[in-house]
């Protein structure tokens, strides 16, 4: 038997390609020339990959991991338990294979654009998605509903009688303003106008300009309400779209998790030729003498490639810059989160000013009929920017709304952004996940990731109307 196998090992050295850059002793990695290096199979690398591959581009892309998703992984829970060094879960807790806890879960805006990237690339036929219950805000100690209809929000104790009427008229007013259709302004120009001006122009009192700014228009601080309009109004329309789809809240989730994203797009890219190494550390990336990226090397195995992209834990201390400290709190509850209305699923947003902080707290819970744990056991999550040098106090309003916790698994998270764009030493690094329960600011990194590297835009004319759609 041992000498079938040299036999074998043998024949399969002969075949490996030789390459004249490889400098002596040095084997080539997989195919040795690519068009593109990823490094890391998180959410942003996969959808790259997966872009890249359609485009044409020869595409290896390898992991430290032994599994998808680097840190937005979604875990079972043995390797959640393994992963906090927490013991052996306890069999109340029901079947592993029940689980599929993401470490970084976000909710996705059913008309926003990462459905339109889903879309786009039909990675959606890989996945199925069910809508998330409800959106609630905090505001004076209890957790309120976001209205999802105008009917609602004339019921809803966000506010008093006269202020709910012109809350309606402004939403009448968002949901028929188009930007190149002069008629629908009204004759304000939101390019100069800021957000502040236009929610006093409706006589909205600065509590309802929080609401919508923090839980509809998903703005992290103030800064935006002194800015031009536009945007913002841009974000409160997609909310609105996202909301009529649906109608219980504006986002979607997928079954068994986020962890099927990068499966998907890592598929989409499978399926267009391209390379994928699980348990594949880098050990450099190489670099020529003006400090162009050209490869990667691996053990005593080298690759050659036009651009080397990946998350920032693939590169070295200067190419990256620290831009903050994330608290994430996953927590196992035995019932939903109390004033949620007993829902399945449920996104709550705290803004910072209600609880004396700069930043907002994020909450969102899922469970069984998402397929991410046992039938009866709930996952909640509160994350957030820390702000108070303690994490404890970072998420204590989040976890003051959860009431009784199984188990909870804390984690503080140092996040980086690239250093420069990339173009000039061909080393294209995303930027580490935001602090939110949404994509939209991820998304927006992916777009502008996805530029660097192609020079061009990706097309997003496509309408998000439907992730049933595959066209």
């Amino acid at each position: 038997e041992a000498s079938i196998a040299t036999m074998a090992e043998e024949a399969g050295e002969e075949t490996k390609p030789t390459f004249d850059w490889l400098p002596e002793g040095m084997e080539p990695l997989a195919d040795g020339e690519y068009d593109a290096i990823i490094m890391g199979t998180g959410v942003k690398e996969c959808v790259i990959s997966g872009l890249l591959s359609v485009k044409g581009m020869k595409v290896l892309h390898v992991d430290r991991n032994g599994y998808y998703g680097a840190d937005c992984a979604s875990l079972n829970l043995t390797n959640l338990y393994e992963k906090f060094k927490a013991g052996e879960p306890p069999s109340f807790l029901g079947a592993n294979r029940d689980y599929n806890v993401d470490l970084i879960p976000k909710f996705i805006m059913v008309c926003g654009n990462l459905t339109k990237m889903l879309l786009h690339s039909k990675v959606t036929r890989y996945l199925e998605f069910k809508s998330i219950d409800g959106s609630y805000v905090y505001k004076n100690g209890k957790v309120l509903k976001v209205p999802a209809t105008p009917e609602e929000a004339l019921r809803s104790p966000l506010m008093g009688l006269f202020e709910k009427r012109r809350f309606r008229k402004f939403l009448m007013y968002i949901d028929q303003y188009e930007a190149d259709k002069p008629e629908t302004h009204e004759g304000r120009d939101l390019n100069t106008m800021t957000m502040r001006q236009l929610y006093v122009d409706f006589g909205l009192v600065p509590e309802t300009h929080e609401f919508i700014s923090h839980a509809m228009c998903l703005q992290l601080h103030d800064d935006h309400l002194d800015q031009p309009a536009a945007p913002t109004v841009k974000e409160l329309q997609c909310y609105c779209y996202s909301l009529a789809r649906y109608g219980t809240s504006p986002y979607i989730y997928p079954l068994y998790g986020l962890g099927g994203l990068p499966e998907g797009f890592s598929r989409l890219c499978a399926i267009h030729g391209g390379t994928f190494m699980l348990n594949r550390d880098v050990d450099e990336i190489l670099k020529d003498a003006n400090g162009v990226a050209y490869g990667i090397k691996s053990g005593n195995e080298m690759a050659k490639a036009k651009m080397v992209i990946g998350d920032p834990s693939y590169f070295p201390k200067d190419a990256i810059r620290p831009t903050g400290k994330i608290v994430r709190c996953i927590c196992l509850l035995n019932h939903p989160i109390p004033n949620t209305n007993d829902q399945e699923s449920a996104q709550i947003i705290i803004p910072g000013p209600q609880v004396g902080r700069k930043n907002d707290v994020f909450v969102c819970s899922i469970s069984s009929a998402h397929a991410v744990s046992a039938r009866g056991v709930y996952i909640a999550i509160v994350s957030t920017l820390a702000e108070k040098g303690n994490p404890e106090e970072d998420v204590k309003p989040g976890l003051d709304l959860l009431g009784h916790v199984i188990q909870r698994f804390t984690t503080v998270a140092t996040t980086y952004a690239p250093v420069d764009d990339g173009t000039t030493n061909k080393c294209f690094i995303s930027s580490s996940f935001d602090e939110t329960s949404h994509f939209e600011g991820d998304v927006e990194d992916m777009l502008a990731l996805y530029k660097r590297v192609t020079g061009e835009d990706l097309d997003m004319d496509i309408n998000a109307d439907s992730v049933e759609a595959d066209y």
